[in-house]
């Protein structure tokens, strides 16, 4: 009951202080939240074969057995699962996928990660954006590593099976450098900090942070609320279902609430 009663709590939170563009009073913040609404608005009609995509897998009936390595899902208890339903309950909806997309733009995106491939939805949004870069996108379980790939896949993209304690280290070592991640695995407190100090130092200024689902538990909230006051840290948006995190020393160390 708990897990149930949380979200709803930390969304009328979210509800009762968020601001929308006429409330932002900072010139920074304001330019970048004004330019994600016209990216939604001037790009309603991209990306439509992505969409396309997810559909059929909203239609897939075949069952995958899933390894949890972390908080699991709220709404699907076994581990042997429908893709539809996968689809449908465990991934992010075509509007943050475009909002992903949009930050990951800002950055040089010569490096992108993402930390959690499901069905490769945001997978395939986030190597869009970076089309002389190249994105990591890390799984820990083989059933979604394999059904992430059955559909087209960017030239740019690189899947990573594994367990995330080791797979990432590994990659950390030869890449030096992160330009965007989407840390959207395990929804785990421990995780979550491991994932952030993991992937910190290789971090620069022009460099952005997403991470999914901050409202989704009491640990994720603890944790986003312990990255936000990170020293290096500067401006952090929050979206409700996702926070975004910006390291630019010449920008305000504050945070924002804001309508999306």
């Amino acid at each position: 009951m708990r897990n149930k009663i949380h979200p709803l709590l930390s969304y009328l939170k979210y509800w009762l202080v968020q601001e929308d563009k006429y409330a932002v009073q900072s010139p920074s913040v304001f330019k970048i939240y004004t330019g994600l609404l016209s990216y939604l608005t001037k790009n309603k009609l991209s990306d439509l074969d992505l969409e396309g995509i997810r559909n059929s897998l909203l239609r897939d009936d075949s069952k995958l057995e899933i390894e949890d390595f972390g908080a699991g899902s709220k709404k699907l208890q076994s581990n042997l699962r429908k893709t539809a339903s996968i689809t449908k309950y465990s991934t992010s909806s075509r509007k943050y996928s475009k909002l992903y997309q949009y930050f990951c733009q800002l950055t040089p995106s010569e490096v992108v990660l993402e930390l959690g491939t499901c069905v490769g939805i945001n997978s395939r949004y986030l190597s869009r954006a970076c089309p002389k870069g190249k994105l990591y996108t890390f799984e820990g379980s083989a059933s979604l590593f394999f059904k992430a790939q059955e559909h087209q896949v960017e030239p740019n993209a690189n899947y990573i099976l594994g367990n995330l304690d080791t797979t990432l280290t590994e990659l950390l070592k030869d890449t030096k450098k992160v330009d965007f991640a989407l840390i959207d695995a395990t929804h785990t407190y421990l995780g979550t900090k491991s994932y952030f100090e993991s992937i910190l130092p290789y971090l620069s200024e022009s460099s952005i942070l997403a991470i999914a689902d901050i409202h989704w538990s009491k640990e994720m909230e603890t944790i986003w609320q312990e990255i936000k006051k990170h020293p290096r840290v500067r401006l952090n948006l929050d979206f409700y279902e996702c926070g975004i995190i910006f390291f630019d020393k010449t920008m305000p160390k504050e945070s924002y609430v804001l309508k999306f």
